[in-house]
């Protein structure tokens, strides 16, 4: 839990802008009043989903194309307003946000929130990779509120209330990981439901597409993971389950790449006497070669997973705020553009076969 109430009033609204900055994405919050400002915000993590509960006095909360740049990472936040309302606005459309409505909004475009009022939120905030749809579909949605009685909404916002007041006593990090996936698979039904609307092609196509990035996240480690496994064990061609991943603008080797590194990335920025290595983290997520992992982690971050390792340490070292971070930011820069990658990130021939 971070708040203001211990700050000089005089700096309240720069350290609330810098908390709510580091806590979420870079924005710009202005308060509404002229009085001393006052706002807390708790943040806890499930897996790969980060969940903040946010209450604060009146205020206007912006996003702008400027501080995207400094933060492009790719991702997707889910709001349930708990008291109060919020005037909110993306791509074009305005939605007005009662208690109980639901928000999502794409992190990598301009959006606003307006809180006329003192207001309490809970955020959710998470890659959009891992919901499998395609940034069309999540364009149906942003800019307006669901609500309690508006189709699958009835069934989600109940379930991220719940979750919401339950994660500050934490849950084995098995558990974490499942509860996380169930939340990715809700909101992708939502979104699928919203933009397919009659669409039942598309419908199905997207539950398969969810269906099969499960199966990937639940078997990162096994260094056998491969196109034609997956295909297999979700009773599809491996031709088909590349046409899948051509419509997310990828491949399956570079998505089960990325994943894997994403881990290492979070694994790696945890602190104990007792850290594993380099290596035997790599090998938990599924890289046989100790060498082609640090090749590949370079390659997608800019620094060595040792550097990175150090480089975590030392911030902490020096009484940083605790603030949790979302541990899969941006979708990592595949120095191998151009050419498939097999299961393991090693190079494919351009056939699909």
């Amino acid at each position: 839990m971070l708040t203001t109430s211990s700050v000089p009033d005089r700096d309240k609204v720069a350290y609330w802008n810098d908390v709510v900055s580091r806590t979420l994405v870079p924005m710009t919050v202005t308060p509404r009043g002229d009085g001393p400002f006052d706002g807390r915000i708790a943040s806890d993590r499930l897996g790969y989903l980060q969940v903040c509960t946010m209450e604060a006095d009146a205020e206007r909360v912006s996003r702008t194309p400027a501080l995207i740049s400094r933060s492009p990472e790719a991702l997707v936040a889910v709001g349930v307003q708990v008291s109060g309302t919020a005037t909110f606005v993306q791509d074009g459309r305005r939605a007005e946000v009662g208690e109980g409505d639901l928000v999502v909004c794409d992190t990598t475009r301009p959006y606003s929130f307006d809180y006329p009022q003192r207001f309490a939120t809970h955020v959710f905030q998470l890659p959009r990779r891992t919901l499998g749809v395609s940034e069309s579909d999540i364009r149906q949605v942003t800019g307006n509120a669901i609500g309690t009685g508006d189709g699958f909404g009835a069934m989600l916002l109940p379930f991220l209330a719940t979750l919401a007041s339950s994660t500050a006593g934490g849950y084995p990090h098995a558990v974490a990981n499942r509860l996380a996936g169930n939340v990715v698979d809700l909101l992708s039904t939502l979104i699928a439901e919203r933009a397919h609307r009659g669409g039942t092609d598309a419908a199905e196509r997207s539950h398969l597409m969810l269906r099969v990035l499960d199966h990937i996240n639940r078997n990162l480690g096994d260094p056998d993971l491969s196109p034609e496994r997956i295909a297999r064990e979700n009773r599809i061609s491996v031709r088909y389950l590349h046409r899948l991943f051509e419509g997310e603008g990828t491949t399956v080797g570079r998505f089960v790449r990325q994943r894997r590194l994403e881990e290492c990335k979070r694994e790696l920025a945890r602190r104990g006497g007792t850290a594993p290595t380099v290596s035997a983290v790599a090998q938990r997520w599924g890289f046989v070669y100790p060498a082609h992992f640090s090749r590949a982690f370079r390659a997608a971050y800019g620094i060595s997973p040792r550097e990175w390792r150090a480089l975590r340490t030392a911030q902490d070292d020096r009484g940083r705020t605790p603030v949790a971070r979302p541990s899969a930011g941006a979708v990592p820069q595949d120095a191998t553009a151009g050419r498939g990658v097999d299961a393991r990130g090693a190079d494919l021939p351009p056939s699909r076969g």
